[in-house]
């Protein structure tokens, strides 16, 4: 039987990332008005009494901040008999502040990646696009 031969390891150049917009309060405080009103808006349309309590419901709309990420979650009930626990939360969008009052949009997809579509656009933008494609929406 013949030895495998070890590939030669070779020294690459690995330029350093750039680094993270630093989110200020102001803009914190501001984001965070402009998109509870739209959570309001959504909560008057998804927060309904189910109709069979067999299956996982959503009871509330939130959005919380981590680094630059503003991300917007739902909590849901889970009423079945056989479930591990009473509720539990998931992420469905996300903003992500890049500077100068600029911000990328993604929407988490089934299979837990985070798929960006829309890039450098303003807060107005941002929440227009989320209102206009369902997948910015929570289900």
């Amino acid at each position: 039987m013949a030895k495998k031969s070890k590939a030669k390891r070779v020294w690459m150049f690995a330029p350093a990332k750039a680094p993270k917009a630093k989110v200020t309060e102001e803009i914190k405080r501001q984001v965070e008005e402009t998109t509870n009103k739209l959570l309001d808006e959504w909560k008057t349309k998804y927060l309904q009494p189910p109709k069979d309590h067999q299956f996982n419901y959503i009871v509330d709309l939130y959005n919380t901040w981590y680094r630059c990420y503003l991300y917007f979650c739902a909590k849901y009930a889970c009423p079945s008999p056989m479930a591990i626990a009473p509720f539990f939360e998931a992420r469905y969008s996300r903003l992500e502040y890049v500077g100068e009052d600029r911000f990328n949009l993604a929407f988490m997809r089934h299979t837990g990646q985070w798929i960006e579509t829309h890039r450098d656009l303003t807060l107005d933008e941002c929440i227009e696009a989320m209102k206009l494609d369902p997948f910015y929406h929570p289900s």
